[in-house]
């Protein structure tokens, strides 16, 4: 006899679960738990209760869930005009610009609308340059890219990734890629050749880990690329905009890129918002018809990009983040689990990194949702706190008892 159980009909609050886990394809693996509304750094699942979003949608959220002001950027648009696409001006697009090109300290911007699309705006925009500029011959050209690198999703992309997953059955894929390993300024002099035009880096590699070069690494990066007159690239779509404590990581060395990608926050966790940032040097290797994207730089996303950059520097979140990052990751240190292995990142983006003789990290992410907090694993053996920069330092002191009494538990020990 089957279970009582068994043929009970599911709860309606489990329902979109199911329904997700029945007809979706099953290319994520998402922590049990159906979240029905956001507000600031909280989220409440479809039973009512609540929990501490500590992931942000992976930076996605630096300014919070349902931030009023974005909100009121994109229901005011949203009243008068979504989309006109590239083939006409709107009167959203360029105050958007304007104020991104200003912050950023660019002379040029180019908007899409997700990161991997952004990744792949610089990809062609640096590859052309080199054959324009620099007269390399026509498919001959070379981008540097890291170890442990994440820069979204597509076949190019997933093409010079190093993790096997990642790549595994979605070959071939574009040539053009060197890989060399992140923190190691000899490997990379040693991997630039005549026909290099970039170098492509994270300046924290958040999906590797959370993992931050050595001190001196970027800027060494960046005079190693002006000595070989190449371009340095920084994929800021994670790190960027407050996240690390600074407005942009690469901020941390004083370096300034060739060309800045930026992606996630810039939507303020309402739309896709992405776009590179250049120099007219770069850019002018774009004309008419080179380059597209039907809802890129779409009115409704141009608001919500304009009320999202307001809120960032009008609320000081580089600063908040800096503070509350200093303050959480040394409490973080002091919780001195023999579970945890070393607790590592800058500003609000945080890797508390498991031993692996104590479990996957998954194992306590599962721990801390049933206690009312959110969290996610990456590279299986890395806890990630990064929540909204809107968080209050005493919701945070709150959370630490718990967050400690998880890292503690004896049950956690693995077999």
């Amino acid at each position: 006899m089957e279970p009582a159980h068994a043929s009970a009909a599911p709860l309606a609050s489990d329902l979109p679960r199911i329904q997700a886990e029945r007809f979706c394809a099953n290319n994520y693996h998402p922590l049990p738990v159906v979240i029905a509304r956001g507000e600031g750094a909280f989220v409440w699942d479809t039973n009512g209760r609540r929990y501490t979003d500590m992931l942000s949608a992976y930076s996605a959220l630096n300014q919070g869930h349902r931030h009023p002001r974005i909100m009121a950027a994109l229901v005011e648009q949203a009243g008068r005009l979504t989309l006109t696409s590239r083939a006409f001006h709107n009167d959203r697009l360029g105050p958007f610009l304007q104020r991104l090109c200003e912050l950023a300290g660019y002379e040029r911007a180019l908007p899409m609308n997700t990161g991997a699309e952004a990744v792949e705006t610089a990809i062609k925009a640096v590859r052309k340059w080199g054959y324009r500029k620099r007269g390399i011959p026509e498919g001959a050209a070379e981008i540097i890219v890291f170890e442990g690198n994440f820069h979204g999703r597509t076949t190019t992309i997933t093409g010079f990734s190093s993790e096997p997953l990642y790549r595994d059955g979605f070959g071939p894929f574009t040539p053009g890629f060197r890989l060399v390993p992140y923190g190691d300024i000899d490997a990379l002099r040693r991997a630039v050749s005549p026909h290099t035009v970039a170098v492509l880096v994270e300046p924290i590699q958040g999906e590797a880990g959370v993992v931050v070069p050595p001190d001196g690494y970027l800027s060494a990066i960046r005079a190693l690329c002006r000595e070989m007159g190449i371009l340095l690239v920084a994929d800021e779509i994670q790190t960027g905009l407050g996240r690390t404590g600074r407005m942009f990581a690469c901020d941390w060395e004083d370096v300034r890129p060739d060309v800045l990608i930026l992606g996630k926050a810039l939507g303020g966790g309402v739309v896709p918002v992405s776009a590179i940032l250049a120099d007219q040097e770069v850019m002018d290797v774009f004309t008419p018809g080179t380059h597209g994207s039907t809802f890129g730089g779409n009115p409704l996303a141009a608001a919500v990009g304009l009320a999202a950059l307001d809120v960032v520097v009008e609320e000081r979140l580089p600063q908040r983040a800096h503070e509350l990052g200093t303050w959480f990751m040394e409490e973080l240190k002091r919780i001195d689990s023999p579970a945890v292995e070393c607790v590592r990142g800058r500003g609000l983006l945080i890797g508390v990194v498991i031993r692996r003789e104590f479990g996957p990290a998954r194992r306590y992410c599962e721990m801390l949702m049933a206690n009312g907090i959110l969290a996610k694993e990456t590279h299986d053996q890395v806890i990630r706190f990064a929540p909204p920069l809107v968080i209050e330092r005493e919701h945070l002191e709150a959370l630490l008892p718990t967050i400690r009494e998880v890292l503690h538990a004896p049950a956690m020990r693995a077999e």
